[in-house]
């Protein structure tokens, strides 16, 4: 009998990985990430090559962000922020 894989584990968060954001099991690549190839128009397969990872991942976290939108959007809108006061500097009196 062949084993069957499950989708549970696929997207896992643990404080001592990327923050504690969503990723990939065994790949450290965040949902995040997923999500800004899902946006700029790629499709699963698309990402998966451009990444080197498994499809099976990929779709993992695009549905993780579906069922987690605003957690999701939460971060991208923090890197985001961080990015411009990293770039920028942050602006007086922040």
């Amino acid at each position: 009998m062949t084993a069957v894989q499950t989708l549970e584990g696929l997207i896992i968060k643990d404080p001592k990985l990327r923050n504690g954001r969503p990723i990939i099991a065994g790949t450290g690549v965040t949902v995040r990430t997923i999500v800004g190839y899902y946006k700029l128009g790629l499709t699963p397969e698309e990402t998966a090559d451009e990444m080197g990872l498994e499809l099976a991942g990929v779709y993992a976290a695009l549905a993780y962000y579906h069922l987690n939108r605003n957690e999701i959007e939460a971060d991208i809108a923090a890197n985001m922020e961080e990015t411009v006061k990293k770039d920028f500097g942050a602006p007086a009196g922040a």
